[in-house]
């Protein structure tokens, strides 16, 4: 019997709960996608519950490594139009010669590591179908580098790194691959609401380094992952484009 191929326009949305996740399947789904998304917490009840009230449509796949996933998303579809890789772990601050080499590993493994292994297993099938846009969501936190920043911005750095190569070896086959690199954009994973948006102290901070005085809002990423993922413009390729409000000034905003 012949797999039914989705009539649907259909994207994939990795570790959705969080960071870009959630603005990048509000702008998906409004722009007319079936959107799946997947993230390791989806496997407890209560979080994809919670993430289901406040984003409908969404379709959650459970997959333990990212071939399964891939795998997953054609079984259930059989095609993958937008692919958004967004990725994302706890960047604390530490000193180089104090740094766990296990902390190196592990932030590389979330942020390098498993994003390549996805777009290894996407590939093929993405080649077979005729084309495809993908999107990454890494960081341009490297443009203004900060002591005990050196596993995060290592991890980073080479994931730009990767964008630009594959877009090379991808471009032939009529997929685009950018990446979507911000600083300073709200999320409970790295500018939580407490501390840059409740507290004083931290809304001061945000106005004294931030240009535009603020951070990033979630719908605003929200559209440049929609343009990255609907467009036919697939000359456009291998793009780090900086999402930060202006930031690194070069010198802080006056107060």
């Amino acid at each position: 019997m012949e797999k039914v191929v989705s009539k649907h326009r259909v994207a994939l949305v990795t570790n959705a709960a969080d960071y870009a996740g959630p603005p990048a399947f509000s702008a998906l789904i409004a722009a007319g996608f079936r959107v799946l998304v997947h993230d390791n917490a989806f496997g407890e009840p209560a979080t994809w519950s919670a993430f289901l009230r406040n984003h409908p449509g969404a379709e959650r796949i459970l997959a333990e490594h990212p071939a399964e996933l891939i795998e997953a998303v054609w079984m259930k579809e059989g095609r993958l139009d937008a692919l958004v890789s967004n990725d994302h772990y706890p960047a604390p601050q530490s000193a180089f010669t104090t740094t766990e080499l296990t902390h190196l590993r592990n932030t590389l493994e979330a942020l390098l590591v498993r994003p390549f292994a996805l777009l290894q297993a996407a590939v093929p099938k993405l080649k077979r179908q005729g084309g495809a846009n993908i999107v990454l969501i890494t960081s341009c936190r490297t443009r203004s580098p900060i002591a005990g920043g050196a596993v995060p911005d290592a991890a980073r750095a080479a994931a730009n790194a990767l964008v630009r190569s594959l877009s090379v070896e991808l471009a032939p086959d009529n997929i685009a691959i950018n990446a979507i690199a911000p600083n300073f954009l709200y999320s409970e994973a790295y500018y939580p609401r407490s501390v840059f948006v409740e507290s004083p102290r931290g809304k001061a901070y945000i106005d004294a380094h931030v240009p535009i005085g603020r951070l990033g809002r979630p719908e605003e990423i929200g559209e440049v992952v929609s343009f990255l993922a609907t467009t036919h413009a697939r000359f456009l390729t291998g793009a780090v484009i900086d999402f930060s409000g202006g930031w690194p000034a070069t010198a802080p905003r006056p107060s």
